[in-house]
């Protein structure tokens, strides 16, 4: 039993060993995990890594962060059946939060195709090791040798599995779990558009011009139980992105969700790792794991939905706008009226330095709209102001304060009069 346990670790060291000048060379068509993947939306098509074999590139994220918020409401006392005021706040003080953490394997299969695997080590929601999702990326069909393809390779990009959909541009600028090294700020948009879900997606790109069409089966998990409920999803997105000068960059984006039905549709609660704001206006009962979403809100449009998003990214020298204005309308199952949401967000960074590794940055975040049951019309708001020092390029430092307040929630409700604010720390590796 030994000797085959030692052949074994044999045989692993050596493949590892043929693989080791792989395991962190970039690969083609992708988007580095450290401060180079800033700014960077879909991938490019520019080949300027060749292919030389099947290889694999073994990446990671650690995050951490020291939180000191505080919180507190004026809602009425509600008890439960245990005589529980379920309006109490939880008392929260100053303290490092669970450090999270994300295994990146990305794997050249052949000239332009890529494979995708990402999966969370450690996250607030689960502890425990789970896939976030893996998909297939085609930049080159050369491998299937039909001859002479350049249409697809210059302009075309082919994406399919259980992925990160390509709604809006606010996803590829959010924390992703232990990846938040693309993030200028701690915690993501109030409303957090972010899900995986089984389909594919072809993207067309020339000269800027952009465009995309994506199906999907509409939820998480998909499933073949309750057809009837089940239909599938659509995504649209079209726009321009192009470096006007040396110092000038321009994107504009419009986006378009929608499914007509759905067993339990998760586009504003896609995100299984959880929110940054550790506990923040939760009750006594709560716990981090089972109510992983503070400081967030979804609007429970879990059937029929139908969302669109404008994004428009501008960078001048080191100065950075982007943009989100946002309307999300749909019902969970069995509304008659469908409700809209409406998102704003705004973001303003300066970066400075040789290699641009500090910045200052500030956003604007609300959200507005009628409530899941009671239809009652109300408005969530946040600003975020800070800064970030890039020590390396693979190790980022975040200082935040923040402050959020519910507006017109009923007295019964917990965010009655709620606010949270204060200060948050973030160190972040990539590589």
């Amino acid at each position: 039993m030994k000797n085959h346990i030692i052949t074994a670790l044999a045989l692993i060291g050596i493949s590892f060993s043929g693989l080791a000048q792989g395991l962190q060379r970039d690969m083609q068509f992708w988007r580095p995990y450290d401060q180079r993947g800033l700014n960077i939306f879909e991938t490019g098509k520019e080949d300027t890594v060749a292919y030389e074999g099947m290889r694999v590139r073994i990446g990671g994220n650690f995050t951490q962060q020291f939180q000191s918020l505080s919180h507190s409401n004026t809602a009425d006392a509600v008890f439960n059946a245990n005589n529980v005021n379920t309006n109490q706040l939880i008392e929260i003080g100053s303290g490092t939060n669970l450090a999270t953490a994300n295994l990146n394997i990305d794997v050249a299969l052949a000239d332009g195709l890529r494979l995708n695997l990402i999966t969370y080590l450690s996250s607030r929601h689960h502890p425990e090791t789970w896939v976030k999702g893996g998909y297939l990326q085609v930049d080159k069909l050369d491998f299937l040798g039909l001859g002479e393809l350049d249409w697809f390779n210059k302009y075309l990009t082919l994406r399919v599995g259980h992925m990160e959909i390509n709604y809006g541009d606010a996803h590829f600028r959010r924390s992703d779990n232990g990846n938040a090294l693309y993030n200028p700020f701690v915690e993501n948009y109030i409303m957090d558009a972010f899900t995986t879900e089984i389909g594919g997606d072809l993207f067309f790109q020339s000269n800027g011009w952009l465009a995309l069409v994506g199906i999907t089966g509409g939820e998480i998990q998909g499933g073949v139980t309750n057809p009837a409920n089940r239909s599938m999803n659509f995504i649209g997105k079209f726009g321009y992105d192009k470096q006007l000068s040396d110092d000038l960059r321009f994107r504009l984006t419009g986006s378009i969700y929608t499914t007509k039905s759905s067993q339990r549709n998760t586009l504003w609660g896609g995100d299984r790792a959880g929110s940054r704001y550790y506990m923040v206006m939760e009750n006594t009962l709560a716990s981090t794991a089972a109510n992983f979403t503070s400081g967030r809100f979804n609007p429970n449009q879990t059937n029929n939905i139908t969302a669109w998003v404008i994004n428009p990214f501008i960078k001048f020298k080191g100065l950075e706008f982007f943009g989100n204005y946002e309307q999300s309308t749909g019902a969970a199952r069995g509304e008659t009226v469908d409700r809209t949401w409406t998102q704003v967000g705004t973001d303003l960074l300066y970066r400075f330095g040789l290699r641009e590794q500090y910045y200052l940055a500030g956003r604007y975040n609300k959200v507005d709209g009628a409530l899941f049951g009671s239809g009652a019309e109300v408005s969530i708001d946040r600003i975020q102001i800070g800064g970030g020092w890039f020590v390396t390029k693979n190790i980022l430092a975040k200082l935040e304060y923040v402050q959020q307040n519910y507006n017109g929630f009923a007295a019964t409700d917990i965010r009655n009069g709620g606010k949270f604010n204060g200060l948050m720390i973030e160190g972040v590796v990539g590589f």
